[in-house]
């Protein structure tokens, strides 16, 4: 796989030969380019994989070399230099931000004698999000986005073991790319999530009508000690996002990262760059009392979903707990904002069986794996094998709690 090679792949017919070549930074691919690769255009596809999100982490720090993100984008050019196909590709130097979690295979690994660090990565950083990992550019004939996809997954194997790394992880792909990798030969994994659908509700009334009664009760207890605490929650987004709204968000921010998991991923400079060049796909539910920020909930859209991805509350001594906030900020305005704006569903992020009683239900996540080592690999598929029987049980099970009646959600 030669750096820099001047021979590239037919944009209109099948290539003889596909080169694909290593980017350092995201900039080192045309946004435009990029983007029409990654299926955005307008409001149209997932604003993650944007090269608006991707150089925001990039430029602000927050995705780097020095913090353990080092770019290896792949791209595939055609005989006019543009863009056919590409990936987001990571040499990391750990496991954080993945939310598809391998810590005990390295630890294994490593009990082992073996060097699990580095390792290669496809995914968005910090972003749990399900979406297209092997990008290819709109308009080429289904056969040719067939070989470019399976050219992207061949090349990370060889950039993984041209790194000579002891692996490979393609984490949150779509169905059909997990299916595809699987066809290749890597490992198959499988996670649960928590999305709200949109069965056409009319408004948030329509959709509790869609639950049993005490979940029905439930929730509009909880919206209503809310209401009564004289908190205000607004939707903010677009041209209306300003410094201030990204100050106070970040407090949130680093309230939280500080208290659960001791590291801030996200730099206060990425925030700024989101709202630069992304507004439009923010959406900031802010909490105010007495017109002061005091909680907030970040999430992202596309023309299809919102996605909640962040989520921050002050915590200060002698003042109450903002009881059942968080499902206020994260879980009801979204679902509110869902419906007004015609969207199908909400991703609320990794974790929580509390949201089920809320609406959202389990759906799969997948990933997808290689690792160089024969018996490490063994080892792997056969945690694996007894961990997707585990999480067939487990979707079974959360499914069973649903809150909708009968028929209904």
């Amino acid at each position: 796989m030669p750096d820099g090679a001047d021979r590239h792949g037919e944009s209109a017919q099948i290539p003889q030969k596909i080169e694909i070549h290593i980017l350092g930074s995201i900039h080192d691919a045309p946004a435009r380019e990029w983007d029409a690769c990654a299926g955005i255009d307008g409001m149209k596809g997932n604003p993650f994989l944007s090269h608006a999100f991707l150089s925001a982490l990039e430029d602000s720090g927050s995705a780097a070399g020095d913090t353990g993100w080092l770019p290896q984008h792949l791209a595939i050019r055609g005989d006019d230099g543009g863009l056919l196909a590409c990936a987001p590709c990571y040499l990391k130097s750990h496991s954080f931000g993945e939310y598809v979690f391998d810590w005990g295979w390295a630890d294994a690994w490593e009990r082992a004698g073996g060097q699990y660090y580095p390792k290669l990565q496809s995914s968005v950083p910090f972003t749990p999000v399900t979406g297209p990992r092997l990008l290819v550019r709109e308009g080429l004939e289904a056969k040719l986005q067939d070989q470019l996809r399976r050219a992207l997954a061949a090349g990370m194997q060889s950039l993984a073991k041209r790194h000579r790394v002891s692996s490979l992880h393609v984490t949150f792909p779509t169905h059909p790319e997990w299916d595809l990798l699987g066809d290749i030969g890597l490992l198959q994994r499988r996670g649960v999530q928590y999305h709200w659908h949109n069965d056409g509700y009319a408004d948030f009334d329509a959709f509790l009508a869609a639950l049993a009664s005490r979940k029905r009760k439930q929730i509009r207890k909880e919206r209503r000690e809310v209401e009564a605490s004289g908190i205000a929650l607004t939707a903010i987004h677009g041209q209306e996002l300003g410094r201030r709204h990204w100050d106070a968000f970040y407090r949130f921010y680093r309230n939280t990262t500080d208290k659960r998991w001791g590291q801030a991923y996200l730099t206060r400079e990425f925030f700024d760059l989101l709202g630069q060049r992304l507004g439009d796909r923010v959406v900031l539910v802010l909490a105010e009392e007495d017109g002061l920020p005091v909680a907030g909930a970040l999430n992202l859209r596309d023309d299809e979903a919102l996605y909640g991805r962040n989520w921050g509350c002050l915590s200060l001594s002698g003042k109450r707990d903002y009881r059942f906030l968080h499902f206020e900020a994260c879980y009801y305005q979204a679902i509110d904002y869902a419906i007004a704006h015609g969207l199908r569903r909400v991703e609320a992020g990794a974790q929580g069986e509390h949201k089920i009683q809320r609406g959202y239900l389990p759906v799969e996540t997948f990933s997808a794996h290689w690792i160089a080592d024969p018996r490490f690999e063994a080892a792997v598929a056969d945690f694996l094998r007894r961990e997707n029987q585990a999480v067939d049980m487990e979707i079974a099970e959360l499914t069973a709690l649903s809150p909708y009646r009968k028929g209904g959600g």
